[in-house]
């Protein structure tokens, strides 16, 4: 068992320009302290320097960083694109591990608006119109239902202040760490 049952998992997940870093760095912002954030682009990225591929090395990596962050008291948002048939049973067996109340969101953007948005982040030059294409999925939803899908739709304050209230976070104090 990892964590404890006060400690809160958030998982979010989506499409690549979908607004899952938006979402989890405004999530960090709001509850100030005591909110680990594991980006599966910092840790493949920045860290590793790995492509993301099935079995590569950032799946356990992701894993140990959210497990060691759970047991040491903090709740916990780990958020990336995070495909379901490379990352799925990380995922499962994270969830299934933690002691404490564990949510996921899927922010499911059509391709056209993850077009527009990816438009105006810093890789936009580096990364073309075909790659966005290739690495797009329609609704790569984990199995068995354990996702919230939130629609393009929903503006960044209110999938905030959802995200906040259905996982008990707007309720809680920040730690002082």
């Amino acid at each position: 068992m990892v964590g404890t049952e006060e400690a809160r998992l958030v998982v979010l997940r989506g499409n690549s320009a979908s607004g899952k870093s938006t979402v989890a760095s405004s999530l960090r912002e709001r509850f100030v302290r005591g909110l680990a954030l594991v980006g599966q682009d910092n840790l493949r990225r920045v860290v590793l320097r790995e492509r993301d591929r099935p079995g590569a090395v950032n799946i356990g990596l992701i894993d140990l960083t959210a497990r060691y962050a759970l047991d040491a008291g903090f709740h916990v948002v780990v958020e990336g694109v995070l495909y379901a048939d490379r990352y799925g049973d990380m995922l499962t067996a994270l969830r299934a591990d933690h002691r404490g109340a564990t949510h996921g969101y899927y922010l499911d953007v059509p391709f056209g608006e993850t077009l527009v948005r990816h438009a105006t982040k810093p890789i936009a030059d580096d990364v073309s119109e075909k790659q966005l294409r290739d690495w797009y999925r329609t609704r790569d939803l984990l199995p068995g239902g354990t996702e919230t899908v939130i629609g393009a739709d929903s503006a960044l304050h209110e999938t905030i202040d959802r995200i906040m209230d259905d996982t008990g976070l707007a309720q809680l104090p920040a730690v002082d760490r």
